[in-house]
């Protein structure tokens, strides 16, 4: 930090300094303050702290708007035999998606040795049968970039954590441990798989690893300053690279002491914050997301006071969306929406219904009872899927997730299967793609795929029945084919989210109410931030026509009414509309309103 700085950026890295230093006196009380934060400084914006700019100086800069919409995908969902998988990705969002989405997440694309890419080795390159930088530059160059950071766990088969077990200096207490004799009774698992596994070190013989997701995920130690700092120039890398939002994975876990729940711990969150200061002072417009699969009341928590997470996924919609449309029955899903908080300035909801892992159970946790949730559990089986448990802590475990493509999910009703599949998966992506928050799709959804269950007998992992990978020539066929599912999927979602991206009530904060309909509807009114467009969304939930009398709706008399999706116009309140099984409507005063 010995760079000469003109007064104003001296009086700018004074103040990043003085946040620093706030975020580690509670993360690390004893530490040197000064030296580390200007270490974190130094590994943020090494040798330009000139680039470092306040928040109050940045210019007034939407961070998301209706339009924002984002693709879900690993690096190699598409694979063609002729080129490397990131450069048939880049051919797909050209040919497809270019004017239709705006972000990208790619998943894990980084060497791994299991958990499809979660368990990585090397957090610095590319796999090299993927592609390279270049090629994740080059996505990220055309849409807002998505990556991974793995901050809870890396492989055991890393360079780092063999640099531990061979007594390297630098990796010293770089990963957690603990002795089989002690208190971990209350310790909060997502996996049933021992919470310790036994590794041999050169220095001092058999060491106990703290291994949150399995024996291959060697769960870190931030409580030495080292790995935070370390983390830190991973940012910096993946930010050069055009990478612009940081999916923190599984980061409700980051911290653990022995003899508590080790989730949720105050200087994780506090990590989450200093990160957040972070981007603030960052000028490339950088988003934090958070993946928290867990109730959703302490999914919540990770907003903080707007000075946490920009994003935290909607984990509750998912199983609640589904059960709605599994059993034609809006009670849950009404009650969470009415008890959904709306997000303050600069945060908001990511919503989606599907994605690379299962669909979690325990975000449903206090608002699906115990009979339903199993009904619906029993459901999914039916339709060739398959359930995931977790430890509880007591010997027992408790299912996890429901293991199946969100299509073949919603292939029938708890009285089974029917041939109103794609309408109802269409439901679910019309509800999800209207609520406040940004809206998600996993290319799966887009794609209607079904389950693989020649990829899960082969590997013999759950959550490899929604990771279908596409001969991308076949795809192709498939997709010039208009009678088959995907072409026909693809295209109706393209064509909604084309609609919603006009619509200024879309707006990932606007003004949201629920609606209070008859038995069998599900909806919710959404508003413009300037008050000049109203949409009424509006879901039939069941496999039957129900009828809607308009004047349950607050529609302003002597107001042209349309529905977007249709293009039906309504003038009279009292009229009564006739919904066809599994049919959305947005129902608007203004068609592509301005803001």
């Amino acid at each position: 930090m010995t760079n000469q700085l003109p007064a104003d950026h001296a009086f700018i890295l004074a103040e990043l300094k003085q946040r620093l230093t706030n975020h580690l006196n509670v993360i690390y009380p004893d530490a040197d303050h000064e030296s580390l934060s200007d270490n974190i400084i130094d590994a943020f914006w090494p040798g330009a702290p000139e680039k470092i700019t306040s928040p109050d100086y940045l210019p007034d800069r939407s961070i998301w708007s209706q339009e924002t919409t984002v693709l879900i995908t690993y690096a190699d969902t598409l694979l063609d035999k002729d080129q490397q998988p990131l450069k048939t990705l880049t051919q797909f969002l050209d040919r497809y998606l270019k004017d239709v989405i705006t972000s990208v997440h790619i998943l894990p694309f980084f060497p791994y040795s299991s958990d499809d890419g979660f368990a990585v080795m090397d957090y610095e390159t590319v796999r090299p049968d993927l592609g390279d930088w270049q090629d994740v530059k080059a996505i990220g160059e055309e849409f807002q970039l998505m990556a991974d950071l793995v901050v809870n766990h890396a492989s055991s088969k890393s360079e780092w954590f063999k640099g531990f077990l061979a007594g390297d200096e630098k990796y010293n207490d770089f990963f957690f441990t603990a002795n089989p004799s002690d208190n971990l009774s209350m310790v909060v698992r997502p996996r049933p798989s021992p919470l310790l596994t036994a590794f041999e070190s050169e220095k001092d013989g058999e060491k106990y690893l703290w291994c949150t997701f399995g024996p291959d995920q060697v769960d870190f130690n931030f409580a030495n300053p080292k790995v935070l700092i370390e983390f830190v120039k991973i940012m910096r890398l993946y930010l050069d690279n055009q990478v612009r939002i940081f999916r923190l994975d599984a980061v409700a876990y980051l911290w653990k002491e022995v003899g508590n729940e080790s989730i949720h711990m105050p200087q994780t969150h506090e990590i989450i914050r200093l990160m957040r200061t972070l981007t603030d002072f960052s000028d490339e417009g950088v988003l934090l997301i958070t993946e928290t699969n867990v109730p959703n009341h302490e999914n919540l928590t990770y907003f903080g006071n707007q000075n946490e997470a920009h994003l935290i996924y909607n984990f509750s919609l998912p199983p609640i969306l589904i059960h709605a449309l599994l059993t034609g029955k809006e009670y849950y899903l009404k009650k969470w929406l009415m008890e959904l908080p709306p997000t303050q300035k600069g945060c908001a909801y990511f919503n989606f219904v599907a994605g690379h892992d299962g669909i979690g159970l325990r975000p449903a946790t206090g608002i699906i009872d115990e009979q339903d949730l199993q009904q619906m559990i029993d459901t999914v089986i039916s339709f060739g899927g398959a359930i995931s448990t977790r430890s509880t802590g007591n010997g027992t475990e408790r299912p996890y997730e429901m293991n199946i493509s969100l299509f073949d999910a919603l292939k029938g009703t708890v009285n089974g299967e029917d041939d109103l599949q794609k309408q109802r998966f269409l439901a679910a992506q019309t509800i999800m793609m209207a609520l406040e928050g940004v809206p998600a799709f996993y290319i799966h959804s887009l794609l209607a795929t079904p389950n693989d269950h020649e990829k899960f007998n082969k590997s013999g992992f759950k959550r490899c029945i929604n990771r279908h990978q596409y001969d991308y020539n076949d795809l192709l066929t498939k997709l010039a084919d208009d009678s088959s599912d995907q072409s026909y999927v693809m295209r109706e979602l393209t064509r909604l989210i084309g609609i919603r991206t006009k619509q200024a009530s879309f707006h990932p904060n606007a003004i949201q109410f629920t609606l209070h309909l008859p038995e069998g509807f599900f909806g919710f009114w959404r508003q413009s931030p300037n008050r000049t467009q109203d949409i009424f969304c509006i879901t039939n939930l069941r496999d039957e026509d129900l009828v809607l009398p308009l004047h349950t709706l607050n529609m302003f008399s002597g107001v042209t009414w349309t529905d977007l999706l249709s293009d039906q116009v309504y003038e009279n309140r009292d009229h009564e509309v006739i919904f066809k099984p599994y049919q959305s409507m947005w129902i608007t005063n203004v068609s592509n309103p301005t803001i």
